[in-house]
């Protein structure tokens, strides 16, 4: 007998002694379902059977063999794909004929399936990892999805990058919902450097959201001295003297136009933290706001000299 019969013998025979240690009804008829021992005549469970002890997989067909669940659905495309196996469904090695039938099957839908669908498989898992990895709300993903389903439909990305338009979707996505983030974040979190994004974000601002009927707003330096503030730890009085700090320097006749708002959040949250007693030196400034020191010194005199 082997190992496999000895299993099934001792399961069937624990089975009858629960039955009969434990009559549940007059006519108990237990049977295992799903996991549970249970009678089919009054619904009792009996016992449960625990899965455990399973070894790991180490191999591809180790890992196909004890592979337990379905692939899921896609929101796009054919339910079904035709794999390149070998075997059918009951494992058994499929012969020549049915070989050439379900090759010729396979092309088949592959010549269904359009160019867009193809691109949609690629371009959707990547937003999905880039949006987690950088903690975007789901309204935010929503938006760039749409933003690069116009792309993909309009065939901007034939000859350009993919990760390009997504970066570019997701960032234009973000200036349209006023959302705190730079370009340089996405752009490292997508492995892609700032130049492929920067002219894909260039084609979706012109041709995608006036389509959409989405407005692109550039972001401004008060929106970044809250995010560089909470990054620093300083306190809420300290950000709002920042705030007033610049506000008052742009009635005072301070000129932003070709400056980088990163750099005018930057040096006003400097300046704040080192009249109070949350001083922060300016590597540590310039380092969170992704701009160099000498920019920030920069600014800092030009903002000095409007306030007094």
């Amino acid at each position: 007998m082997s190992y496999r019969d000895r299993l099934r013998s001792a399961k069937v025979s624990s089975m009858e002694e629960t039955s009969c240690s434990d009559q549940c009804c007059d006519n108990p008829s237990v049977e295992s379902r799903d996991g549970d021992v249970v009678c089919l005549n009054c619904g009792m469970i009996q016992s449960r059977n625990l899965v455990g002890n399973e070894r790991r997989a180490y191999t591809v067909e180790e890992v196909n063999k004890r592979r337990r669940t379905e692939p899921r659905w896609r929101e796009f495309g054919p339910r079904t794909m035709l794999p390149n196996s070998k075997i059918d469904s009951k494992g058994r090695l499929i012969n020549a004929k049915g070989k050439t039938l379900f090759s010729r099957l396979s092309k088949i839908q592959n010549s269904l399936i359009s160019s867009i669908e193809r691109n949609f498989w690629e371009a959707k898992p990547k937003l999905k990892m880039l949006t987690s990895k950088m903690n975007i709300p789901e309204y935010i993903k929503e938006t760039a999805w749409k933003i690069y389903s116009v792309v993909a439909r309009k065939k901007l990305t034939m000859g350009r990058s993919i990760d390009g338009f997504i970066a570019a979707s997701l960032y234009a996505a973000i200036r349209v919902h006023e959302f705190p983030r730079l370009l340089e974040e996405v752009c490292d979190a997508s492995m892609t450097p700032r130049r492929t994004v920067h002219r894909s974000l260039g084609m979706v601002v012109k041709e995608v959201l006036p389509e959409l009927n989405l407005r692109y707003k550039p972001i401004t330096a008060e929106q970044l001295v809250f995010r560089f503030g909470n990054d620093l730890g300083l306190p809420m009085d300290v950000q709002k003297k920042a705030i007033n700090m610049l506000t008052e320097a742009s009635k005072n006749g301070l000129l932003r136009t070709g400056k980088d708002p990163k750099g005018l959040a930057a040096s006003v949250i400097y300046m704040a933290a080192k009249a109070s007693n949350c001083r922060k030196t300016q590597a540590e400034v310039s380092e969170i706001a992704k701009v160099t020191e000498v920019t920030l010194r920069s600014r800092s005199k030009q903002i000095k000299s409007k306030l007094a």
